[in-house]
C-alpha cells in the first residue's frame, strides 16, 4: 500500500459516548473512508474560465437569490407542498452526544447490504472502558446495534471490531434497500440444467481462492494521474481506440471454452 493510503486519519470530527444501559464509554469519531476519485471542474473552452451553477427559475429563466428560495416536495407532476427552513428544522431529530446501544448481535448475522458508511471510534480518555468493550465484542464475535444522529439525521448503527479498533458503521433503513425478487426478469428465471451446472461448478472450483482486496487497483485513477503528469509536461496525448467487443457465445460453448483455457493456463 502507498504512503498516502497508510496515512493516519485527521482530527476527530465528533466526540461523545457509547451508551450501554448505565455504562458510558467516551469516544471520538474519525473519518475512515477516503474518496480517492478525481473531481473535474467545468471550464470554458476558449480561456479555461471556471463555470458556476446558478438557481434559475424554469418559468421565466430569472436567477433566484438564496433569500427567495423555499423547499418543496413534489406530490404530483408540477404540484408541490412547500416548507420553510424553520418548519423542517423543527421536526429534525435532536443531535446529542450519545451512541445508544439497544442490543448485541452476531456480526455475521447482519446483512452487509445494509452497511452504509464506516468511521473509526477512538477512546476519549477512556482506555480501560474502551479496551474492555473491544475485547468483549472481539472474543464473542458480536456487535452492538443502536442509534446515532449525524448532521440532523438519525441512523441505525453497528459498533463492531476491526484491526484492533472499534468501528461505527451507519446502516440503511429497510425501505432504502430494494428486494431483488421484485425485478420481473429475476422472478422468471429458469433453473439451469445439470450439465451446465456441473461445468459451472468446475469453473468455480478452479477459480476458488482467498479474498485479498490489495489485488485490485483503481486503474482509472492511475490513468488519470498519468494523464495529468503528461499534460503538465506538455506531452502530446495519443488516444487509443478500445478493443473490439468479444462476441457473445452460446452458454454451453462459453462454459466449455472457459474450462479449456483454464487447463492450458
Amino acid at each position: 500500500m502507498s504512503d498516502e493510503e497508510q496515512a493516519p486519519p485527521g482530527r476527530s470530527f465528533w466526540s461523545g459516548t457509547i451508551s450501554i444501559g448505565l455504562v458510558n464509554v467516551p469516544v471520538k469519531l474519525y473519518t475512515m473512508i477516503r474518496d480517492q476519485s478525481y473531481s473535474f471542474h467545468f471550464l470554458r473552452k476558449k480561456d479555461g474560465c471556471p463555470l458556476r451553477y446558478q438557481r434559475v427559475c424554469t418559468y421565466d429563466n430569472e436567477v433566484v437569490e438564496w433569500a427567495e428560495v423555499s423547499r418543496g416536495y413534489e406530490v404530483q407532476k408540477g404540484e408541490f407542498v412547500t416548507f420553510t427552513k424553520e418548519e423542517l428544522d423543527a421536526i429534525r431529530p435532536e443531535s446529542d452526544r450519545r451512541i445508544k446501544v439497544d442490543k448485541f448481535v452476531q456480526v455475521l448475522g447482519v446483512d452487509p447490504l445494509y452497511f452504509q458508511s464506516s468511521y473509526i471510534l477512538g477512546p476519549d480518555k477512556s482506555g480501560d472502558a474502551y479496551g474492555l468493550l473491544y475485547s468483549a465484542l472481539e472474543k464473542k464475535g458480536m456487535a452492538g446495534v443502536g442509534r446515532y444522529t449525524m448532521r440532523t439525521k438519525e441512523y441505525p448503527v453497528l459498533i463492531h471490531t476491526y484491526r484492533g479498533a472499534l468501528i461505527l458503521t451507519t446502516l440503511r433503513y429497510p425501505n432504502e434497500v430494494i428486494d431483488p425478487g421484485s425485478v420481473k426478469d429475476i422472478k422468471e428465471l429458469k433453473q439451469p440444467g445439470k450439465k451446465e451446472l456441473d461445468l459451472a461448478f468446475k469453473i468455480l472450483d478452479n477459480l476458488t481462492g482467498d479474498f485479498d482486496i490489495t489485488e485490485y487497483k483503481d486503474t482509472y485513477r492511475e490513468n488519470v494521474e498519468k494523464l495529468i503528469k503528461q499534460k503538465l509536461k506538455g506531452e502530446t496525448i495519443k488516444i487509443e481506440k478500445p478493443e473490439k467487443k468479444e462476441e457473445v457465445k452460446e452458454l454451453m460453448v462459453a462454459l466449455e471454452e472457459t474450462l479449456q483455457q483454464m487447463k492450458k493456463g
